[in-house]
């Protein structure tokens, strides 16, 4: 974030000369790029590689990597499978689980907050919805890592990522075949869609492999940012302890403070200006939703981690036509283990050095010592 303010504090948009791109950071010029998809198009990928002059590392997101109307079509697919009556039905299933794994993890006291939390409970429930395999689903980080890690420059982030990444895609696309899935999960109603007509066979597995990127990665990073936060700011934890109501909001104000996702790409249809600064035809504006989330401008005490605060028009889920499909359910698993966490959990206590998962384009932890204190009986 330091970083951010220093980039900031040469303009709301700047040249990135090193990669040959430009840069948007401030909340009102960011929200211009995201709200203008026909100036500002995903389709030329949302990654640093210009689908102009260079192919894709696979085949493009028809849902991530597609402008209006192709767009309208793939989302309204994914909007009606997790559509709010989705949601609750969800929500019941995920809450058991919940439910279990904090009472579990209380019992213990001294947990990895990332290993037996942030990623335990989005790799269970999550893909049990969708109806996918049990076996082999440690494959769906190492491919949310390739996938967000190749939105950025060819560096080492992204050399390590693709270190058997032919197997983790092979494995990745075979189990988003409908004869994989479970007849009675999220990922066989994507394929009713091909039934319909709406999409064909292949696109649906597509769609399906976007659902779990979705729900997956950034999930994993919501929970273990949330459970950072509280656990550096005690006064926090309480005061959403004596006001379980504020979940939503501290959800909110986790995804401003900490978000998951940190940047991606848009590309310029046309000659066009923006906060003064002149950006030729086609060229990579890299917009950065932590930057914008942290903007002084927007945000009063911008640096201060606030569940109170008015979170109204953050970036944490991106916005516009683009905007997360996903957020539902992140927002589901994330409210569901804050609650059960509010209810068993007395204090959150740091036991050892945090250590980052450094990504391209994901703010996270890749552990977490963490000291559970219960409840008093």
């Amino acid at each position: 974030f330091p970083a951010y303010e220093a980039v900031r504090a040469l303009g709301p948009v700047v040249k990135l000369t090193r990669y040959n791109c430009y840069a948007v950071l401030d909340f009102q010029e960011l929200g211009q790029v995201l709200e203008d998809w026909g100036t500002y198009s995903s389709a030329a990928g949302v990654g640093l590689i210009n689908f102009h002059t260079d192919p894709p590392w696979r085949p493009k997101s028809i849902i991530l990597e597609v402008d209006p109307p192709e767009h309208n079509v793939t989302r309204r697919v994914l909007n009606r499978v997790l559509s709010r009556p989705a949601m609750e039905k969800m929500r019941q299933a995920f809450a058991v689980e919940a439910a279990a794994l904090v009472s579990e993890l209380v019992a213990r006291q001294s947990i990895d907050g990332i290993r037996d939390l942030a990623e335990l409970y989005p790799l269970k429930v999550f893909p049990d919805a969708v109806g996918l395999n049990k076996v082999g689903r440690d494959n769906l980080l190492k491919y949310g890592t390739l996938a967000f890690n190749a939105t950025c420059p060819r560096n080492h982030l992204f050399e390590e990522s693709m270190q058997g990444a032919d197997e983790v895609i092979a494995w990745i696309m075979s189990q988003c075949e409908r004869q994989a899935l479970t007849p009675d999960g999220l990922g066989a109603q994507v394929f009713a869609a091909v039934d319909r007509g709406e999409v064909n066979e292949a696109e649906a597995g597509m769609l399906v492999r976007s659902l779990l990127s979705a729900g997956v990665d950034t999930t994993i990073n919501g929970l273990g940012n949330a459970l950072y936060c509280f656990a550096r700011f005690p006064d926090q934890w309480q005061l959403l302890k004596a006001r379980p109501e504020l979940a939503r909001s501290a959800i909110d104000e986790i995804l401003r403070y900490e978000g998951a996702v940190m940047n991606f790409f848009r590309t310029t249809t046309r000659e066009v200006e923006l906060a003064g600064c002149r950006i030729p035809k086609h060229e990579k504006l890299l917009v950065m939703f932590g930057a914008a989330n942290r903007d002084p401008k927007r945000w009063p005490d911008a640096d201060r981690f606030d569940i109170t605060r008015d979170t109204k028009g953050h970036m944490g889920f991106g916005s516009g036509v683009h905007m997360c499909v996903g957020q539902m359910v992140a927002r589901l698993e994330v409210e569901l283990i804050l609650t059960e966490l509010v209810k068993q959990v007395d204090t959150l206590e740091i036991t050892g050095p945090p250590v980052r998962r450094l990504n391209n384009a994901l703010r996270g932890l890749a552990s977490l010592p963490l000291r559970l204190g219960p409840e008093s009986p």
